[in-house]
This record gives structure tokens, C-alpha cells and sequence, in this order.
């Protein structure tokens, strides 16, 4: 079975960085698709954190509806990550309503209307495509597994605003993630992280500290603040007016990562360059692995929006500590601080999948490597 997973679609975010809510983005993915037998949303397939979800829903609907037209009466299979936790959430608590439910494997399948209103809008959307839904992940192979990979968070060095949240969770019910070693395990602390998040984004637009803007801003601060395309972040006299603030943030952001430590929150690492992040999620996402029995599997993984492994790639950082077999399916999202100027030559680019066929390595696809950076960018947004 020749099978198609695509991950961090982010369908309805408010920036209108989802590259395939344009139909022109769309069109080399759903040629795939039309040749495939099944499609793999693999998470975070909408972005449920910018705002409600009647909106993100409406933005997705033209690409469920296109992906039906590509695929006929085959299969898609939806997963949930962690800007869409809330896709899966009236399942995860429906399991335990009457009775102790039985402990959360690496993979449940089950229909689109037992999983939650919107997911089962969406089957009807992509109807005649026969729509499941898979949480936290599934087999696609005897040595192949996919999932979102937001468990990585749990053991991330990098001091997000995500890590630091599970942290704090993990420390308040005393269930550190040294000692996880099951799905359940991962969900018991960031579903209550999700959800009071989806709480906040059910009503209105969030702000910067939810939506993740924030997180971007810090990155740009402490790697210089230079987009792809070689202008500034921004104009000349706000960053000369910004440039004090800047230096005191990079110079204070050691001393706040050595007091997360110091509080229980960490382990944390000081840094936030290219490397650091490849590096830490990997090795986060290798743990996952190994906690939850993967074995020497391939995994297929999203979340990071780093794509991979690539020729040129430390292939030993790909390898979990476990044996397990890394693979990366990227993002379609536009996020210009994570590219070069250069189309295509940043791993973060977007526009990637990954294809699993009967046997041999999962491979990844790169259908948006040629495109510009204008012709990527939000159309009416400022650049």
C-alpha cells in the first residue's frame, strides 16, 4: 500500500502562513495524492490556538473538499497534534466516562464521529473518502510508525513556551517524563496544557504569548533578527530604537534558562541556533521513541517543521537512542525567519511529505522547493 503523510498543515492560522489554503500551493500535493492509496494528515492539520475553531474550519474546508476530488474512495487518515488536540479530546474523555478505560496504546483507530463534531465534519467533507482517525499514531508498516511527535516537548532541552508548560505540569502532579514509558503517560500531562489552551483560543483571537508569535519574536531576537529575504525584521528605526533591548534580552536569556533549571523546569540548554534545535528535537523525539517500545522502526514524525534527514545531515543524530529509525515530514507553513534567501535550500522550506511505499525507506518529497519566497508569502500581508 503506497501511502502519503503530510504533517503541519496549521489550517487557519491567523497569519495565513497555511500554504494550502491557496489553491495554486495545493495543486502539486493533491497530484500526489491522486496517485497514492491512502493519505496520512499527521497532525496539527488546523490551527486551533489563533483563534475559534468555526474559523479555522472554514479555512480548511476548500482543502478537504479538493483532497476528496484527488482521492476518490480511498483513504485518509487523520491524526492529532498539539495546535489540534481538540479534534481528539471528546474521545480521550469519553474512554473513561463509565469505566477505568484501558491503557492508552501507540495506536487507536476509530470512526470520525466518535472522535469529536468537527472531525466528523471533515469526513464529510472529504466524502467518498473513507476517513479514520488514529491517536497518538499508527503503523503504517511492521517497521514503520507515524505520529504528530509532540510528546517530544516532554524532553526537549530548548526552553519553549511548550516545554516549560509541560514542565510545570509534570512537576505540579509529580509525574516527571524520566519515568514515562507509555502514550498515557505523555497525554496525562499536556492534554490538561492543551486544553486550557483551546479554552482561551474557543472565543477569540489569542495574543502573541499563545499563538506563538512570542516564541518567534525571542528566536529573532537571540539569532539577530534578519529575515530571508535580507530586509530587517523590522523597520530601521524601530531596530535601532529596539537594539538595547535586544542585547539585554540575549544577555539575561542564560541567567533565566540557569533559574528554570534551579526551579525543577529542565533540563534546559541556553541556545536556540539551527543546530540546537535540530539536535534537541531529535534526540527528544528518540526518546519518545524508545519510552513507548518503538523499537528499531522507522518513525515518521512531524512538529519540529524540520524536515529530514537530508544528504548532508549527521545521519547518527537521526537515530534514536533506541534504534529507532528518524524521519521528519516538515511543515506547509511559511515561516521566514527559519529560511534562507535561496528557495529550497533551508531544511525548514515548506511544501514536504513523505512517502511510505510496500518496502525500503520512507522518502521524503520536496513539491514547494522551487518556489519563491514571493510567490510563498501570504498574499496582502506586508513583507
Amino acid at each position: 500500500m503506497r501511502t502519503l503523510i503530510i504533517s503541519d498543515l496549521h489550517l487557519g492560522s491567523s497569519s495565513e502562513s497555511d500554504l494550502l489554503r491557496r489553491g495554486e500551493l495545493r495543486e502539486p500535493l493533491l497530484q500526489l495524492a491522486g496517485e497514492v492509496d491512502r493519505v496520512v494528515l499527521l497532525g496539527d492539520v488546523l490551527e486551533l490556538r489563533h483563534g475559534p475553531l468555526r474559523e479555522a474550519m472554514a479555512a480548511a474546508r476548500p482543502f478537504f473538499e479538493a483532497l476528496a476530488r484527488a482521492l476518490g474512495e480511498r483513504e485518509v487518515i487523520v491524526t492529532a497534534g498539539n495546535h489540534d488536540h481538540a479534534l481528539v479530546e471528546p474521545w480521550l474523555a469519553a474512554r473513561g466516562a463509565e469505566h477505568e478505560p484501558p491503557r492508552l496504546g501507540v495506536e487507536q483507530l476509530f470512526e470520525p464521529r466518535a472522535a469529536s463534531q468537527a472531525m466528523a465534519q471533515i469526513a464529510a467533507w472529504c466524502a467518498p473518502a473513507h476517513v479514520r482517525v488514529a491517536y497518538p499514531g499508527l503503523w503504517l508498516r511492521d517497521d514503520v510508525y507515524a505520529m504528530h511527535g509532540h510528546y517530544l516537548d516532554c524532553h526537549l532541552t530548548v526552553p519553549t513556551l511548550e516545554r516549560l508548560s509541560v514542565a510545570a505540569m509534570s512537576r505540579m502532579l509529580g509525574r516527571p517524563a524520566h519515568t514515562f514509558d507509555s502514550p498515557a503517560d505523555y497525554e496525562a500531562i499536556s492534554a490538561p496544557v492543551f486544553a486550557w489552551r483551546d479554552a482561551v483560543a474557543r472565543d477569540a483571537h489569542t495574543g502573541a504569548a499563545l499563538n506563538g508569535m512570542a516564541t518567534v519574536n525571542a528566536w529573532s531576537a537571540l539569532r539577530g533578527s534578519t529575515l530571508a529575504n535580507g530586509r530587517s525584521a523590522s523597520p530601521v528605526r524601530a531596530r535601532l530604537a529596539g537594539s538595547l533591548r535586544r542585547r539585554a534580552f540575549r544577555a539575561a536569556f542564560p541567567v533565566a534558562t540557569a533559574v528554570l533549571n534551579r526551579a525543577g523546569l529542565g533540563p534546559l540548554r541556553a541556545t536556540v541556533s539551527p543546530t540546537e534545535l535540530r539536535r534537541a528535537g531529535l534526540q527528544a523525539m528518540g526518546e519518545v521513541a524508545e519510552r513507548v517500545g518503538l523499537g528499531d522502526a522507522y518513525v515518521v514524525f512531524g512538529h519540529t517543521h524540520r524536515a529530514g534527514p537530508f544528504p548532508g545531515d549527521e545521519q547518527s543524530e537521526w537515530r534514536g537512542r533506541g534504534g529507532a529509525r528518524l524521519v521528519n515530514a516538515g511543515s506547509w507553513t511559511y515561516a521566514p525567519i527559519f529560511l534562507s534567501a535561496r528557495p529550497g535550500e533551508s531544511p525548514y522550506w515548506p511544501g514536504v511529505c513523505v512517502l511510505v511505499e510496500d518496502d525500503g525507506a520512507p522518502q521524503i518529497v520536496r513539491l514547494l522547493q522551487d518556489r519563491t519566497h514571493a510567490q510563498l508569502h501570504p498574499p496582502g500581508k506586508r513583507v
